[in-house]
């Protein structure tokens, strides 16, 4: 099915459940402490060779977005914009409570803005949206310039218009998963676009 189609799924069942409506609040685990990978914490895989074969895995597509977070040493103000990155590591986790999780590594710049912000929208995207992931698979710049999009009900995190299925949360858990985080989000509201639109699959490296 891919983690798009089990997402869809995940939305159209959060939703007859009644997950579009906040329920009592769940206390979230603290954050770990952050550290590089350790030589003795290295496996004899070459990366190259790992990717490839991990490749034959076709994956759903997503885009992670937050609303503008002030930096460190800001006031209130919104910072630098919104934030948001393409990713394949996307899952539904829990339905009691509802929740879902990606992975993002450590070396991200968008993750620290996601992370102060302490809320996403994990945004489902369709066949006819590549050039918009690979817009924000980039480091740098303004990923949203020329990108219509408007505020998730609750959180005000950025839904891409014309995706799949938009996923709003707040930050639960982050756990630490060698050279990534695992990042677990509680799902405050949800929704599907179209839903006879076809999913965009990544496999061995491309669109499909």
């Amino acid at each position: 099915m891919g983690h798009a189609g089990m997402a869809a799924t995940a939305v159209r069942y959060l939703r007859s459940v009644g997950a579009s409506t906040v329920a009592e609040p769940v206390e979230a685990l603290p954050r770990p402490e952050l550290r590089a990978v350790g030589d003795d914490e290295r496996a004899p895989v070459d990366q190259t060779e790992f990717r490839r074969v991990l490749g034959n895995f076709a994956t759903g597509v997503t885009v992670v977005t937050a609303p503008a977070a002030a930096a460190p040493g800001e006031g209130g103000g919104s910072g630098t914009g919104p934030a948001g990155f393409a990713c394949q590591s996307f899952s539904s986790l829990s339905l009691d409570p509802p929740l879902v999780c990606f992975m993002v590594g450590r070396t991200s710049s968008t993750w620290p803005r996601i992370a102060r912000a302490g809320v996403f929208c994990v945004n489902v995207l369709g066949a006819h949206q590549g050039e918009l992931c690979r817009g924000f698979a980039v480091r740098g710049g303004d990923k949203f310039a020329g990108v219509v999009y408007d505020a998730t009900p609750v959180t005000g995190s950025p839904r891409l218009a014309d995706a799949t299925a938009w996923i709003d949360c707040t930050i639960h858990a982050v756990h630490t998963g060698g050279d990534h985080l695992i990042v677990v989000g509680r799902v405050e509201a949800l929704g599907t676009g179209d839903d006879e639109a076809d999913p965009l699959l990544f496999h061995r490296g491309r669109f499909i």
